[in-house]
């Protein structure tokens, strides 16, 4: 495990309240460790996508896809992988933006339907990253078991799920309590199982009506939800691992966060990662010329609406000042 150099920072962290308040309420269901039952559904949920996405490619080849399958599982993926970005990440986790009360519940909502597991759990998972980031302390680094390339191989795979299956979780009222206080986000957390259940069988539910067939609604749920959830989950998971190994660092951080550009598009902006460690309160992560960055639009587009406020934009002085001394411009 590295060490942690010095970093730049400029945190808003949540305001703790009454000091252990939030120990009164529980906002999940399985408390702070992980079940025997937990870990077989987490573990089902896992590789039941996993084997529709090695399956999608035969069946497309098959023509087992329609544009209403193509459709649903784009629309859904992005609502999801968005709801995660600028609900869970940059709005809950580091306060990038204040929301309204309706926007706020709706990204809460979004984010839960990307099947990642409840609010809190997320957000204290990554707030506690973010205070031992690529440390001993850090949740899933993939620098976990040292620096040969054998260890790097097993820290990878841990990185990237297999701390997902530790039984001791993240403490949620000491990572998360501003959360817990929050009666309406604490019920959308203990209720995951319904917004999980209701991301799966919304698209087999619009491809059944659409085409009026039992078929049109099977190839639905395989596209739309499966291979859908499959990707996103990979994708975010990527973020730990690959974004936390390879990649170019052109801002200082304290730990081996980098830019992986090619994950850019799938990730809604969120493997500009490099910038993201560098100053965690910036609500654009993609700071550079070309790079893409979908969450921090839509940031912009609820901003325009009125729906978010205070939105912490990158200025030319803050990104200079996170500038490595001996790198350029290209990222």
């Amino acid at each position: 495990m590295t060490t942690q150099p010095e970093v730049i920072t400029e945190s808003r962290e949540p305001d703790p309240g009454t000091p252990g308040q939030e120990s009164q309420f529980s906002a999940t269901r399985g408390g702070e460790s992980k079940r025997s039952i937990e870990q077989i559904a987490l573990l089902l949920f896992i590789c039941i996508p996993f084997v529709a996405l090695a399956a999608a490619v035969p069946l497309a080849w098959g023509r087992g896809m329609s544009w209403l399958d193509l459709g649903l599982m784009v629309g859904m993926y992005f609502l999801g992988c968005h709801g995660i970005t600028i609900g869970f990440h940059r709005h809950f986790t580091h306060g990038s933006f204040k929301a309204s009360r309706p926007l706020k519940i709706g990204l809460a909502i979004a984010g839960s339907m990307a099947v990642e597991g409840p609010i809190v759990r997320w957000v204290a998972d990554h707030r506690r990253h973010h205070k031992f980031s690529d440390a001993e302390g850090d949740p899933h680094s993939p620098w976990r078991y040292g620096e040969t390339l054998p260890a790097l191989m097993k820290g990878l795979w841990w990185a990237h799920m297999g701390w997902l299956f530790d039984e001791e979780q993240t403490p949620q009222g000491k990572y998360a309590p501003d959360l817990i206080r929050d009666p309406a986000i604490r019920r959308i957390s203990r209720d995951f199982w319904l917004w999980t259940a209701i991301s799966l069988l919304l698209p087999p539910v619009v491809g059944g009506l659409v085409t009026m067939s039992w078929y049109g609604a099977f190839t639905a749920f395989f596209w739309g939800s499966l291979v859908r959830v499959a990707l996103l989950h990979h994708v975010t998971w990527s973020i730990n691992s690959i974004c936390h190994a390879v990649g170019k660092r052109p801002f200082k951080s304290r730990d081996r966060s980098g830019n992986v550009w090619w994950l850019a598009v799938l990730s809604c902006g969120e493997s500009w990662h490099n910038l993201h460690h560098a100053d965690p309160t910036c609500a654009r992560h993609g700071v550079l010329r070309g790079q893409i960055d979908s969450s921090a639009r839509v940031i912009r587009w609820f901003e325009m609406a009125g729906w978010a406020t205070d939105v912490r934009w990158p200025t030319a002085e803050r990104i200079a000042a996170r500038r490595q001394e001996d790198v350029g411009e290209a990222a």
